[in-house]
């Protein structure tokens, strides 16, 4: 499978989105390969490994402990969200030393999903810089691991100094409509950014 292929886009023939790719990444031990595999409605492509000597001292498994694998290419699922929109999910490895691959998974990508968890919002700010960057619309989804907000959505924007017009929004990876509305969400957002562009560029 080609992680970049040009077949993954948003077309739009007669207005009508038929299929885009999007990027879920994250910091390590975030939810990224959760979420691919609660919404995916195939079974999702994972290449999960067992961690090994090689983490540690590397990756902060603090506030997830009971973590034995980690993804090392990317998580690849697939979800149609209506009968004019599926959405291929290309999930990110998250630790630093596979991130040499991320410039190949984004390509073609319409889009991105960066997971935070709250408690380690450090992790998620080279994602943030990454998208950020190359100019690839993003959003923000908090994971609830416990069921719960502990930060306000305001304070959350504060911390990670985003722009006020990126969305950020709650979820549970492990929750298929939970995620699906994350994606919906993104779509949405993308969509209304290359409208407002095609719009400047009109009056230009």
């Amino acid at each position: 499978m080609d992680s970049g292929g040009s077949d993954v886009s948003i077309r739009q023939p007669n207005n009508r989105v038929t299929s885009a790719k999007i990027v879920i990444a994250g910091g390590f031990g975030v939810g990224k390969t959760t979420l691919v595999g609660s919404v995916s409605e195939i079974t999702p492509l994972t290449t999960e490994a067992i961690m090994t000597s090689a983490s540690e001292g590397v990756d902060d498994n603090d506030m997830v402990q009971d973590k034995t694998t980690t993804t090392v290419a990317m998580d690849f699922g697939r979800i149609t969200i209506d009968s004019d929109l599926i959405l291929y999910l290309f999930g990110t490895p998250g630790q630093t030393r596979f991130w040499f691959m991320w410039d190949e998974l984004v390509r073609g990508a319409i889009g991105a999903v960066v997971i935070v968890d709250t408690r380690r919002l450090a992790d998620c700010f080279a994602a943030i810089d990454f998208f950020e960057h190359r100019r690839l619309p993003y959003l923000i989804a908090l994971n609830c691991f416990d069921g719960r907000q502990h930060h306000d959505v305001n304070d959350v924007r504060e911390a990670l100094a985003v722009s006020p017009n990126t969305p950020i929004v709650t979820t549970d990876a492990r929750s298929r409509e939970s995620t699906k509305q994350v994606l919906i969400t993104l779509v949405e957002y993308v969509l209304t950014m290359r409208r407002a562009g095609a719009g400047a560029g009109v009056g230009a």
